[in-house]
């Protein structure tokens, strides 16, 4: 009886070894896959934010633009129309944090708020938009099938090794702005 009483039970060294191992072979599993998981997660702003930009530059080829002041009684006045934005270049270089963009001091700011485009939230990614006349020109034509590439551009993991995405958009015959049927993915998860 007495060896019962005085006899502790636990864990042997082994024991917990194997615990260990086990755990790191899990773990060794797990992370990278949570890694790859957190970055696929942070390229969804870059697909949404482009399709934004893309709606924001089809409203502003369709409507009316007027650049004159108020017409003399009786003069025959046309507003233009089929317009395209002029190329934008970010400011702000991507980074793996997420960064608060001020969209009234951009360099160019005019032209993100053509599109209606100036996200609140913090953003991974920096946007741009290279547009086939460079500047903004109105008056453009039917079946023309490249006439603005949206980009953005981010380095999910710091390495400087950016994940580039680009929607490229025309015109149709009935000189409406279409986009391509996919978004073109370059390094997408770096």
């Amino acid at each position: 009886m007495n060896k019962l009483l005085s006899k502790k039970e636990g864990f042997t060294l082994i024991e917990l070894m194997i615990v260990v191992a086990i755990i790191g072979i899990l773990a060794a599993i797990a992370i990278p896959a949570f890694i790859n998981y957190v970055k696929r997660s942070k390229t969804a702003e870059a697909s949404s934010n482009l399709k934004t930009m893309f709606q924001g530059a089809a409203s502003y080829y369709e409507q009316e633009n007027w650049t004159g002041g108020v017409p003399a009684p009786g003069a025959v006045v046309a507003a233009s129309s089929h317009c395209t934005i002029g190329t934008t270049t970010p400011d702000n270089v991507p980074t793996d944090a997420k960064r608060i963009i001020i969209w009234d001091t951009e360099t160019n700011a005019a032209e993100y708020q053509a599109m209606n485009f100036a996200p609140a939230d913090g953003l991974y990614f920096a946007y741009s938009l290279t547009s086939l006349p460079a500047a903004s020109a109105c008056g453009n034509g039917a079946n023309d099938t490249t006439l603005y590439t949206f980009r953005a551009q981010g380095d999910l993991d710091g390495d400087t090794t950016l994940s580039t995405f680009l929607l490229e958009a025309g015109s149709n015959d009935d000189n409406v702005l279409y986009r391509a049927p996919g978004i073109q993915q370059i390094s997408p998860l770096e």
